[in-house]
């Protein structure tokens, strides 16, 4: 086990988010996020891609170059980390802890890599498992994005099936015990204020 000096800390256990790209992950967190900020915080991720419309640095992402990201993962400051379709992406100690200050219940956003990494470690959090109905209902949503180019669609929806057959087997890493199967794709309302 990797100790991190994060189980210590005061605050929480940390909640971890996985599941395919296009399962709701990211619309789960945000509702989470919306109706109880207070309880709830995010941990921000870094990763090496370029943002997509819309996403802003240190809010959805923190967009780092690959130099960046190799110099701190090898300083061992991530808790997690991997590479998909040619991007690094990984959750930082700093993002853990900044979210644990305020007391708040730290959610991680990661895929079954990253669940496997974190399992290593001694952060101890509870995990969660995000399940689309079928690879149909996911290709659909991907496709609905218009973020992806068909070579990227593909690689994720070869990962998607891995993560799939994973939980429907019941291979998930142990310690895994809430699958949500999510049949519709709702958009978060936003916010008054």
């Amino acid at each position: 086990m990797q100790p991190l000096g994060l189980a210590g800390m005061s605050g929480p256990r940390p909640v971890v988010l996985s599941g395919p790209s296009g399962a709701g992950k990211s619309t789960l967190l945000k509702k989470l996020l919306q109706e109880h900020s207070s309880i709830f915080g995010f941990s921000v991720s870094h990763t090496t891609r370029d943002p997509r419309p819309g996403e802003e640095n240190g809010k959805d992402y923190y967009f780092v170059t690959r130099e960046v990201m190799q110099r701190d993962i090898a300083a061992g400051d991530f808790i997690e980390h991997a590479e998909f379709s040619g991007n690094l992406y990984g959750t930082s100690k700093a993002a853990v802890r900044a979210v644990q200050a305020m007391n708040r219940i730290c959610v991680l956003d990661v895929d079954l890599q990253g669940v496997r990494n974190i399992k290593k470690t001694d952060l101890q959090p509870i995990y969660i498992f995000v399940q689309p109905p079928s690879l149909d209902v996911l290709e659909q949503r991907l496709r609905q994005r218009n973020t992806e180019t068909e070579e990227s669609l593909a690689k994720r929806l070869a990962a998607a099936k891995a993560d799939m057959e994973s939980s429907e087997c019941g291979h998930l890493p142990p310690g895994v015990p809430w699958t949500i199967f999510n049949p519709q794709s709702r958009p978060v309302p936003p916010t008054k204020g």
